[in-house]
């Protein structure tokens, strides 16, 4: 079902016109409609927008506006339709009945590299090492959003490699799912204004630009000259009236600057929508263990994190220190799994063990294997919803759901043991838990 005949069936394309029409007067009339067709879902959720809708003193009173002003129309209704409506409020409560039904986790998202290939070379990135020969074809993409669709998977994150090496095809399923929304985490580098055109067309392809902050640090990471780049293709964006954020990744050599004040107002500035920071993991045989923050780097992330999403108007999300409002580590298929360019199906973009590919079992078959059915019978994997990890704050957990399931190393390049991979995290499980305990008792 497209976006418009939805609109009409459910009686959002009036409401829309309201909206358009008299934004201050009419906007409750969208939560009115989401209050009217989510039932007893999600209450806690549409009590916050409301409230940030109508409170001039709610750090999100004019981030609110913001969308409605500078967000195009046709984007915004699709993003609603696709993310709110589609994604969240009918394709939920399927994916919970699924639940039941096979007693096995059914994600809400599904993540997917599209190719191994990119026009970078970043320090540290291991999608550098498999080069262009890795990527899942056209139709084997549009299997896997079939079947996810079955399951009631409305969202799809592209991640690689560089997606957008593969943006003609990208676009070719946006054209064909017009009924789902997709995010792709990016350099940005690709963006150019044919790309940024057909994004305003279909409507329902959102970029996730990664930064390293600003721009010495990330052409140090990225090379010489990526940052402007970036720039000018977020300037692009914005007068596109597109929708994008900003993906982050902090360390132990750049938690100051890329956690900074400084930093989240030069996004906000910049005009992005949501920011999502990401916590340094020592995946690979070449990876840097040393990068990874220190507890007192952490918890001060956490906090500096936290005091910024409740006082500024860009919406934040944490991937580790966040676990507690999704109930623990979401990977193994309980909220997403990760799907790499090879086919294979890992539980999780940072964690590369898999028993099954895609090119062998249906998306429901992997959902059953030993590996995913592990995670599925281990979560949450700590009380202690800061220590939600069974790579990075559980290793052991880890090492016996591998080596169980008889899973083997997706890193076609530079296969690691899971062994070699759980070392590097036994010191800093064991240093972050007191750290780690102590918040969470004065969070309790």
């Amino acid at each position: 079902m497209n976006v418009s005949t939805t609109l009409k069936k459910l009686g959002l394309e009036q409401t829309f016109n309201y909206l358009y029409k008299d934004p201050e007067k009419n906007m409750l009339k969208l939560m009115d409609w989401a209050d009217k067709f989510a039932g007893g879902e999600f209450i806690n959720q549409r009590l916050i927008v409301r409230e940030a809708m109508t409170n001039p003193e709610h750090p999100y009173y004019n981030f609110i506006r913001h969308i409605i002003r500078d967000v195009d129309p046709h984007v915004m209704k699709t993003s609603v339709v696709n993310f709110f409506v589609n994604s969240v409020l009918v394709g939920w409560p399927k994916q919970e009945e699924l639940r039941k039904k096979y007693n096995c986790n059914i994600p809400w998202t599904i993540l997917l590299d599209p190719t191994s290939a990119c026009n970078l070379h970043c320090t540290g990135c291991w999608a550098a090492e498999y080069g262009n020969r890795l990527n899942l074809s056209y139709e084997e993409i549009d299997s896997i959003i079939q079947q996810g669709k079955e399951l009631g998977v409305y969202m799809y994150i592209y991640t690689g490699g560089e997606p957008l090496v593969r943006k003609e095809d990208l676009i070719r399923i946006c054209e064909k799912h017009n009924d789902c929304i997709f995010l792709c985490f990016t350099n940005a580098t690709l963006i150019d204004e044919d790309f940024a055109n057909d994004m305003l067309r279909v409507g329902n392809f959102i970029p996730a630009i990664s930064l390293e902050g600003f721009e010495t640090a990330t052409d140090g990471r990225r090379g010489s000259g990526v940052y402007n780049k970036v720039i000018k293709a977020i300037e692009l964006l914005r007068q596109k009236k597109l929708i994008f954020g900003i993906s982050s990744c902090y360390t132990s050599a750049n938690f100051e600057s890329i956690t900074s004040e400084e930093y989240y107002d030069s996004l906000i500035d910049l005009g992005a929508y949501f920011i999502w920071y990401f916590h340094y993991m020592p995946v690979g045989n070449d990876a840097s263990p040393e990068l990874m923050p220190t507890p007192q780097q952490r918890a001060e992330t956490y906090h500096r994190i936290r005091k910024y999403r409740s006082t500024k108007p860009l919406f934040a999300m944490d991937f580790q220190n966040d676990a507690e409002y999704v109930g623990g580590c979401i990977a193994g298929g309980r909220r997403y799994f990760h799907i790499n360019a090879n086919g294979d199906i890992d539980p999780c973009v940072f964690i590369h063990y898999s028993d099954s590919n895609i090119r062998e079992k249906t998306i429901l078959e992997a959902l059953q294997s030993p590996m995913m059915m592990a995670y599925h019978e281990g979560q949450p994997f700590n009380e202690n919803m800061l220590q939600p990890c069974p790579m990075l704050e559980n290793p052991d957990k880890l090492r016996s759901m591998v080596t169980k399931a008889g899973a083997y190393s997706t890193d076609l390049q530079s296969p690691e043991s899971v062994e070699h991979l759980c070392s590097k995290c036994d010191k800093y499980a064991r240093c972050w838990k007191p750290t780690a305990d102590e918040l969470w008792q004065k969070h309790k």
